[in-house]
């Protein structure tokens, strides 16, 4: 993995098993679970993940970046003007925060350590 690439984007969905299906059916996807609220795929050409939802879903995806080091990301992100929008949390695998860029745009940044 690479500083400040794009490594996995994640959507949102109010049935996972039927996006499960679908993604299956029509493109060959593999999915593991993660409890009743995730679920992540692979077999995409970029790895992602379905968070289940029961909001409505105007822009049902985070591109999420990776960075080795979410504190000094993170700063840089503030110092270039961005925002945070999510503090760093923990999750199965790593933790991330989200932010947004001076568009309005919503990303997030993950590390494994």
């Amino acid at each position: 993995m690479k500083n400040n690439h794009i490594n996995y984007v994640e959507f949102k969905a109010k049935d996972l098993e039927a996006v499960k299906a679908f993604y299956t059916q029509s493109f060959g996807w593999t999915f593991i679970d993660y409890g009743p609220t995730y679920t992540a795929f692979s077999e995409s050409g970029l790895e992602g993940g379905f968070e289940k939802t029961g909001e409505d879903i105007t822009n049902g995806a985070l591109v999420v970046l990776y960075h080795k080091d979410l504190e000094h990301i993170k700063r840089a992100i503030t110092e270039a003007r961005g925002q945070i929008s999510k503090d760093i949390f923990s999750f199965p695998g790593g933790r991330r925060f989200h932010f947004m860029d001076p568009a309005g745009n919503e990303l997030a940044v993950w590390s494994d350590q």
